[in-house]
């Protein structure tokens, strides 16, 4: 046999089925669930950050409605001055029950009220007069206060609680805490 003989023998080459997309490999499939997980929590944190920035709105706009009124209220100012510490007051406390819910926020007063306003947020504003205030001006019959810089002390504070990530509060609260 020559080899024009042998090589006749021969068959054709047989090429393989051509690969389908169809079902994935396996790592496809992990990187498939993985990026689900991913999207997931993605949203969520969106979803969070949304709801804590309407929360901090909210709080503002509650602060920003009680110095209007302390503004364009009519009347004997140690009285409005003593009005809008209360309600500043409130209007911190319910934000502190909001974002601090287990630090037992209702329960202080006085001085232990202030340092924890100190300690939980931006209080660079708060001089030894807003303390005081704070402290015991709901206790008075004449309250001696900026009430600007009060304002101002307020807007700070709520903002540095809601501006803030999650993880960066709490690393704060363990470094305080």
């Amino acid at each position: 046999m020559d080899s024009e003989d042998l090589l006749a023998q021969l068959a054709d080459i047989h090429l393989p089925e051509p690969v389908s997309f169809w079902p994935p490999a396996p790592g496809w499939w992990v990187l498939g669930v993985l990026l689900l997980v991913l999207a997931g929590v993605g949203i969520h944190y969106l979803i969070q950050a949304s709801h804590r920035r309407k929360i901090g709105l909210a709080a503002l706009a509650e602060l920003d409605r009680c110095y209007e009124k302390y503004a364009s209220a009519d009347g004997d100012p140690d009285e409005l001055r003593l009005r809008y510490v209360n309600e500043f007051n409130s209007v911190l406390r319910r934000v502190a029950l909001v974002h601090f819910p287990h630090a037992n926020v209702a329960s202080l007063g006085g001085a232990a009220w202030v340092d924890f306003i100190q300690e939980k947020g931006d209080s660079k504003r708060l001089d030894e007069d807003i303390a005081n205030a704070l402290s015991y001006g709901r206790f008075q019959t004449k309250c001696e206060v900026d009430v600007e810089a009060m304002n101002r002390l307020g807007q700070d504070w709520i903002r540095s609680l809601y501006d803030r990530p999650p993880a960066a509060r709490s690393e704060q609260q363990e470094l305080i805490g």
